[in-house]
């Protein structure tokens, strides 16, 4: 029997899907671009929104769909609690009725959620992506991201839903706990490293949301983006061209959000033009759950199905995901009617079969695979979330050295996340996500309360513990008890925050919008009580965004934030009031003064700081970047040149420039960092460029580099940042990414607010247009001594 040509794994996968496509009809080719989400909610309480006004359990048309063959596969482990071996037979079974019920026998690509680890019942909940950007630890990142693959590979799903490369924009809003943090460079260069980790695995890398959804006016959900230009070209997309051109991500997910009328689903400039035609893109855009529908729905750009269909696929939509409505027989009815090109069809669908053909879901011998066991909470999972957990953790103050605590002191543990297990996990973690609906299921994975590994961590102390209040409610009936608790302890410990949740039913996490950063509840409350009982508080905040803590400034014995850590976040947090963890992470957000003013981050152009024009003052409790240490560090030898410690720079009190260079050209700035304490420790070098003068108005500062150096102690480490021209880029009153000639200024710090070392140059010669090629990251060279 002679092998179809589409079938020869030894042909390019071009030609073999140039050979497939025309051997299809068009409700075959349609099959392609659209998932099946069988067993989904179709009640007022699903995991997506509008998902009870969107969704029609496809179940009992199932055997007649899957004759044309299907595209995806929607969530077979995220949609309710299934073993993971029995998930792995059921979707292999699954795949074999697929394809033998098809003409062409191609199995469908199994997509899930994998924001902080695989979404599935039993698997590792890793510490949400705020966290990531705590630990600014971009390696530590993508290998978690390779463990989370190779788990999903295990299973056999081809395809993840992350990471959310949104820069936060106003912490207001609920989905800040899934984003990296607020400025681009850390987004992008963190979501990177997550793609790579994913890819590396076999698993198709999907980057959300494209584009601008955390610009929502208001920080509300779904709310219209009111980004400028300029915002959205040097803020909004800057990471997602880096993951695309240093990631490899293989798919993008089309946002949900209109910008300036026109939304991201409906939009070639964005998805076609940008994406395609200027970066290069090759792989596939999915809709973000029910998006083709919104068109209709919500948007009103479309008055029917078949016009909202036209409007994605004309813009660059090649798959209608969760399940099938828009690219069903409506599609197929308006093409046979004439009102829509067969050749958007075309398009879509052999986008679709050339990923099908990377995946391998073309070869004629490909037979899924069913393990017999799975471990989706390995020993290694569970200590790689651990480190990064503890990394992420950020020592906000310690002014009189209160931490580490005692070993065996007398400690009231205060507050409604200190013995909850899902204080610990965000809003896209499977127990958080699904198990909500499906009471009396075990949360299949061990997560130690921070009560719990505080006792661990200090057997010696005598630890005492009352809840004080819930996590958003108004009643402050439990102070008695919680006052009486931390008057007879040497410390109080109080453990607040957030619970994540859906739609309003969390105070952070998708939907879960606030008016304003107050703590929830009568959580600030409760904090003034114990703090007027004169014992010594620390403050621990278990949350999904920042909340203002002006009102306690000076009167806290020292304050820790973790963000949503994971289920090994309790011993990570517990380590790190003991002082078995020195702290290192940094706050890749912006702690608020005052719970109004916003929103506001710290990339603001002048009349987006403090000045006297208005009485309300945006300047942050704690900056970005910031954080402390339990050891002390010394920088010294602060070097700059166009080579490696050329020269040191002189002081020059008139602002002049100290060194010349072209605008295609670079140059060093290099420090040593020396660990002076008496504990192992970590450093993180972050390096700002401040532009004085340019053509319109740019952030006061912005970061463009960092490193974090982990010292023993006495160690010492010179990091060198390769600043290149490309790095000063912006996008001017024309729409062109340019670098412009005048004096420029390197600032390296410990924060965005708490700069070290200044190195001023001067960009000389021509206006240059830096386009796709031009350098996206600060070259770090680190030399240990």
């Amino acid at each position: 029997m002679t092998t179809a040509p589409w079938r020869d794994r030894a042909l390019p996968a071009d030609a073999r899907v140039d050979d497939l496509l025309p051997r299809m009809t068009l409700e075959e080719k349609t099959a392609q671009l659209y998932g099946v989400w069988v067993g989904a909610a179709t009640d007022g309480d699903g995991v997506a929104p509008h998902q009870h006004d969107m969704t029609a359990d496809p179940a009992d048309d199932w055997d007649e769909l899957i004759t044309r063959g299907l595209g995806q596969l929607t969530r077979p482990f995220g949609t309710a609690p299934v073993d993971p071996a029995l998930g792995a037979r059921a979707l292999a079974r699954a795949q074999l009725r697929i394809a033998e019920a098809g003409r062409f026998g191609i199995p469908a690509v199994a997509h899930e959620e994998c924001l902080a680890g695989f979404t599935a019942w039993r698997a590792t909940a890793y510490p949400v992506p705020l966290a990531w950007g705590a630990a600014f630890d971009p390696p530590l990142v993508e290998e978690m991201a390779r463990n989370i693959g190779r788990d999903l590979r295990t299973v056999g799903v081809h395809q993840g839903l992350a990471p959310v490369l949104d820069v936060v924009r106003d912490p207001r809003w609920g989905r800040v706990e899934e984003t990296i943090g607020e400025d681009p460079y850390l987004v992008g260069t963190v979501g990177t490293a997550y793609v790579r980790g994913l890819e590396s695995a076999g698993i198709v890398a999907t980057l959300k949301h494209f584009a601008g959804y955390a610009s929502s006016a208001g920080a509300r959900n779904l709310a219209p983006v009111r980004a400028g230009t300029r915002e959205f070209a040097d803020v909004t997309l800057p990471p997602f061209e880096m993951a695309l051109r240093e990631g490899g991500a293989r798919s993008v997910m089309a946002a949900y959000t209109e910008r300036d009328g026109v939304p991201a689903s409906a939009d070639p400039e964005l998805l076609t033009r940008l994406l395609r035609e200027e970066w290069g893109f090759t792989g596939t855009v999915v809709a973000d759950y029910f998006g083709i529908g919104f068109l209709q729905t919500l948007h009103r750009v479309a008055g029917t199905p078949a016009e909202a269909a036209r409007l994605a696929l004309e813009a660059g939509i090649d798959v209608e995901l969760p399940t099938v409505k828009y690219y069903g027989d409506a599609l197929v009815a308006a093409v046979r009617a004439g009102e829509i090109p067969e050749a958007l069809i075309d398009r879509a669908a052999r986008r679709v079969l050339l990923q099908k053909c990377e995946l391998g879901l073309l070869d004629e011998d490909r037979r899924p695979e069913s393990p017999e066991t799975v471990d989706l909470d390995s020993a290694a999972n569970r200590a790689l979330a651990r480190r990064l957990a503890e990394e992420s953790v950020v020592l906000l103050d310690n002014p009189d050295g209160l931490l580490p605590l005692a070993p065996d002191t007398r400690i009231a543990v205060i507050g409604p996340r200190a013995a909850d297990a899902l204080a610990m996990l965000g809003c896209y973690s499977f127990p958080s996500h699904v198990l909500t609906h499906h009471p009396g299921v075990d949360l299949g994975i061990g997560i130690p309360t921070l009560l719990e590994s505080l006792r661990a961590e200090l057997p010696d102390a005598k630890v005492t513990f009352t809840q004080g209040c819930g996590v958003s409610d108004r009643d402050p009936s439990g102070f008695t008890e919680a006052i009486a608790r931390a008057s007879e302890a040497d410390v109080c410990v109080a453990v607040l925050g957030d619970r994540a949740g859906l739609f309003g039913r969390g105070t952070s996490g998708e939907g879960c919008d606030v008016a304003d950063l107050s703590l929830p509840g009568v959580q600030g409350e409760l904090l003034d009580a114990l703090v007027a009982t004169g014992v010594p508080v620390v403050l621990v905040l278990l949350t999904g965004r920042p909340y203002a803590l002006g009102r306690w400034q000076g009167r806290l014995g020292a304050v820790v934030q973790a963000f949503f850590p994971g289920e090994e976040g309790g011993p990570a947090v517990a380590g790190v009031l003991s002082g078995r963890v020195n702290p290192s992470g940094r706050l890749p957000v912006s702690v608020p003064r005052v719970p109004g003013g916003q929103p506001w981050t710290y990339l603001q152009p002048p009349l987006g700081l403090a000045g006297e024009v208005s009485n309300l003052d945006p300047t942050p409790l704690y900056p970005f970047g910031h954080g402390r240490s339990y050891t002390d560090f010394v920088w010294e030898d602060f070097a700059a040149g166009t080579d490696e410690g050329a020269r040191a720079p002189q002081d020059s009190p008139s602002g002049a420039p100290e060194a010349e260079i072209g605008t295609d050209g670079s140059y060093d700035v290099s420090v040593t960092v020396r660990n002076t304490g008496e504990r192992a420790g970590t450093e993180v070098v972050q390096l700002y460029l401040h532009d004085p003068v340019a053509s319109v108005t740019r952030p006061d500062v912005r970061l463009i580099g960092y490193r974090r150096l982990d010292l023993a102690a006495g160690e010492s480490a010179r990091v060198t940042f390769g600043f290149h021209a490309d790095l000063s880029a912006f996008t001017d009153r024309a729409g062109r990414r340019v670098v412009e000639p005048g004096a420029l200024e390197l600032r390296l710090g410990t924060s965005s607010a708490q700069v070290r070392e200044v190195a001023r140059i001067r960009l000389t010669g021509a206006e240059r247009e830096a386009g796709a090629e031009r350098r996206l990251h600060c070259e770090v060279r680190v030399r240990r001594n």
